[in-house]
Parts: structure tokens; sequence; C-alpha cells
């Protein structure tokens, strides 16, 4: 028979305890702003005591770092998994495309809390994602300039950052269409914006 943990052993977080506060507390910050959610409100959505949260997370600022850390994490991943996946630039593009977009409509809470309250994070954790985060563009970056090689790297940032500032408005979106509708007319508008750079564009950047 196993030996049962003692009085003070660490008991492992459940996982889909963890994932859980994760996800409410998106929501919450994204409706309420970072310092609009205390503790017991945390508590209280995912229906345990405040200071229960405190044996999964050791404060707000921990679980927001987490938050935004794991999903830039996340999208490293998946733009160099796709990047990797196929020789033709013009199909990279594509998968990242389609790959930002899916995380765009699962995700909104995510991008209304990373655009307003990473400032919030401390010093280290926000650095941590602000390197993941520039990694993921140069990957959007290098294709581009494969596509076109009279893109500058700058003209070529420059139009990754407008392609996520047109993606990532999902947020801000109040519509009737469906998701698949909704993803469709994103990757076409995309595509034809990042297909279409012209060499006196790259020129002015």
């Amino acid at each position: 028979m196993a030996a049962s943990p003692g009085a003070g052993a660490a008991v492992p977080d459940s996982p889909s305890r963890r994932e859980q506060i994760l996800g409410v507390a998106a929501q919450l910050f994204a409706r309420h702003g970072f310092h609009g959610v205390s503790i017991a409100d945390l508590g209280a959505a995912v229906g345990v005591s405040g200071p229960a949260l405190y044996r999964h997370f050791p404060g707000k600022e921990a679980l927001l770092a987490e938050m935004l850390i794991r999903i830039s994490e996340h999208l490293l991943a998946g733009g160099q998994e796709r990047a990797a996946a196929s020789d033709d630039p013009r199909e990279m593009l594509a998968a990242l495309i389609d790959f930002q977009v899916d995380f765009a409509l699962r995700e909104p809470e995510l991008i209304v809390v990373q655009d307003r309250d990473l400032a919030n994070l401390p010093p280290e954790p926000r650095r941590r994602v602000r390197l993941l985060q520039r990694t993921y563009v140069e990957i959007w970056v290098d294709v581009l300039r494969r596509i076109n090689p009279d893109l500058t790297a700058e003209a070529a940032r420059i139009a990754a950052h407008g392609a996520f500032g047109l993606l990532n408005s999902t947020p801000h979106s109040r519509t009737r269409a469906g998701t698949a509708e909704v993803a469709a007319l994103l990757h076409r508008m995309a595509w034809t914006a990042l297909t279409n750079l012209t060499p006196a564009e790259s020129r002015k950047a």
C-alpha cells in the first residue's frame, strides 16, 4: 500500500481546477480590468473561498503572469510549427493567418487582457512575454520577406503588426455571423493586405 502523504506534504494542483481558474480569471480581467477583480471575486467565480486560491497561485500577479506567458508560448510554438510544415512561404503565411484567426476567435478575453494589463506584470515576466511575442512576430517577418524579397525587415514587421491589429479585433466585434464565416472573412482580409505589399511601401517604411 502506498504511503499517505504527511500533513505537510504538498498536494499537486488539479490541472482541471488550475485551468478553470485561469479561464475564469481571463474573463473577469477582460470584463473588469486586473485591478477591478479581487481574490475574493475570483474565488467566488470558481466556487472556492478567496484564500483557497493561494494553493494554486501565490497572488493575482502570478496568475496574470502564467496566463500571458502561457498564451505567448502557445502562439510561438504554433507559429514555429506552421512555418516548419512547408517550404512554400505562401502556404506558411496561409497557415499562420489561420492559426492567428483561430486564436483570436477562441480567446478574445486574452487579447483584451494582454492589451490592457501587460503593464501590471512584474518586470521579469513582462520581459518574458515581450521576448516570446517578438520572436513570434519575427516568424511572420521572415515569411513575408520570403514572399516579397523587396520588403525591408521593418516594413514586414509593420505589416505583421497591422495584420495582428486586424485579426485581434475580435473582442470589439458584435456580429451575428457564424464563426466560420467570420474566420473566412478575416483570413481573406489579412491575406489580401499581406500579399499585396509593394517595393514602394517597403522604401517608405
